[in-house]
């Protein structure tokens, strides 16, 4: 399952992230890893972008970007 997914108050931990390139990088720069825990908030009202609480903060992220984002809900 993917990131894109998971609609509010879902919480899951990370399994890995199938991005390459730049937005790999860009990913992992916002703090996505495997085992990472973290939990879906909210979507914007026209369901773009989504809100994500992780390690103690909040990020908002598209749903494309999110889509490479691999999950397991916990």
């Amino acid at each position: 399952m993917t990131l894109d997914k998971l609609r509010p108050g879902n919480a899951c931990i990370v399994k890995r992230l199938t991005a390459i390139d730049k937005l790999g990088r860009r990913l992992m720069d916002m703090g996505f890893y495997p085992s990472l825990s973290l939990k879906v908030i909210r979507n914007a009202p026209l369901e773009d972008p989504m809100e994500v609480e992780m390690d103690g903060f909040f990020l908002s992220l598209r749903h494309e970007e999110a889509r490479f984002v691999e999950v397991e809900q916990k």
